[in-house]
């Protein structure tokens, strides 16, 4: 994955049931709620030292159908490295369709399938392919605030040097208050690349509702890939609506 910076504010339509997903990198399988929107914000980054890639832009999503969400990602991305100084542009559109096929309301557990296609329309992108990431997710509520939600799924990432990849990840979170939730997550990422290495993500994160409106959503910790260790985050603010 890119390491991801920028600063930015976000309108989020907050469900009813425990928030997941956002501001992990793990998502969760709860949709957006029919008739309602969720447009986040972000900021989000991976680096190291001195360098550093970087997106930052909208997250819209939309609840069309009962248990049926239509996602689109519009970013901008950064970069900085200390030999060709500080680049950006326009990133790579997502689209995607989230499709809750179990909702169990007793046992609050709940399954989801999330494809996305990433057209490749940044500045940095020379392989000009679409790739397509098929993943499954499962969330359960558990008693006293507490969810825990992962699962994974496989990308085609076509392109010459390029491979195919499975990832993974697992989140749990808790509300700390009726305005503060914490949690941690693990991921993990096949190599992307045929010269690249597995890809390992433990971090924490946060979601603070600052008003009835307003939450602040944040979350970060360190990447460990080839033998070496950089950071990512991940920060929005969202106005529920």
């Amino acid at each position: 994955m890119k390491f991801k910076i920028l600063v930015a504010m976000a309108a989020v339509a907050l469900a009813t049931q425990a928030i997941a997903g956002p501001p992990y990198l793990t998502d969760d399988p709860v949709p957006t709620d029919e008739g309602h929107w969720e447009i986040y914000g972000f900021v989000s980054g991976e680096g190291r030292h001195s360098t550093m890639d970087a997106d930052g832009g909208f997250d819209l999503n939309y609840g069309a159908l009962d248990n049926l969400q239509l996602t689109a990602t519009l970013p901008l991305t950064f970069s900085h490295d200390p030999i060709d100084g500080s680049r950006s542009g326009p990133g790579d559109l997502e689209f995607g369709v989230k499709y809750r096929f179990i909702k169990d309301e007793r046992d609050g557990l709940s399954v989801a399938i999330f494809p996305r296609a990433i057209l490749p329309t940044s500045r940095s992108d020379r392989q000009n392919r679409t790739r397509l990431l098929l993943p499954i997710w499962l969330g359960e509520d558990i008693s006293g605030g507490t969810s825990i939600f992962g699962g994974g799924g496989y990308e085609i990432n076509p392109g010459a040097g390029n491979r195919n990849f499975f990832e993974a990840g697992l989140a749990i979170t808790h509300e700390v208050t009726d305005k503060v939730s914490i949690g941690g997550e693990l991921t993990w990422q096949q190599p992307d690349s045929i010269d690249g290495t597995n890809q390992v993500r433990p971090g924490i994160g946060s979601i603070v509702k600052l008003t009835r409106r307003y939450a602040l959503l944040f979350s970060g910790g360190p990447t460990f890939a080839d033998h070496r260790t950089s950071y990512h985050f991940y920060t929005a603010l969202g106005l529920l609506f």
